[in-house]
């Protein structure tokens, strides 16, 4: 129900933007925020569906979606009760986090069209994976950055493989 309401929600969006001779909001975005929208959008909705997650409601708290009640006002700056959400178009769900943590983590891959042409006929962007999984510190690498860089952790090749072993759906 997640993906569709994304779905739903790009269809409206991108035949309006094209009527007005715009181009769809998938050509508009920078890969980094299409991800960021898609995380936000897929919690929401997510949490709208669900009986018993809701969003965080600590801005930019961890896990993106809490188990409901277990923390005060709903919102934690760091929890553990909940599941992370994450997006990328990297196929097999390889995605940074800001820190390697035990947690649940859910990864949607999705695709988007940026070659067909004329680009009125390109594919809307689609959802090829997902995978739910708890994952651990242990399973996490850590990425060198240089001095001016952000800290990340992705998934080693172990944690990777757990984590695709609970794939939940594949298009």
């Amino acid at each position: 129900m997640a993906m569709q309401d994304v779905y739903d929600f790009f269809y409206d969006v991108n035949s309006h933007l094209t009527a007005k001779g715009l181009q769809r909001l998938d050509d508009m975005l920078r890969p980094a925020i299409m991800s960021g929208l898609l995380s936000d959008m897929l919690t929401a909705s997510l949490a709208k569906h669900s009986r018993v997650l809701t969003e965080n409601g600590y801005f930019n708290g961890h896990p993106d979606l809490i188990v409901q009640g277990v923390y005060a006002d709903n919102s934690v700056k760091a929890g553990e009760e909940g599941v992370e959400i994450k997006t990328t178009r990297k196929a097999g769900g390889a995605v940074d986090t800001h820190g390697a943590r035990e947690q649940w983590m859910c990864v949607f891959v999705y695709k988007i069209d940026t070659d067909s042409e004329p680009a009125i006929n390109r594919s809307p962007m689609t959802f090829t994976e997902v995978y739910l999984g708890k994952v651990t510190i242990d399973d996490f690498r850590k990425n060198p950055r240089g001095e001016l860089g952000t800290r990340t952790a992705t998934l080693h090749k172990d944690g990777i493989k757990k984590l695709r072993d609970s794939w939940i759906y594949r298009l």
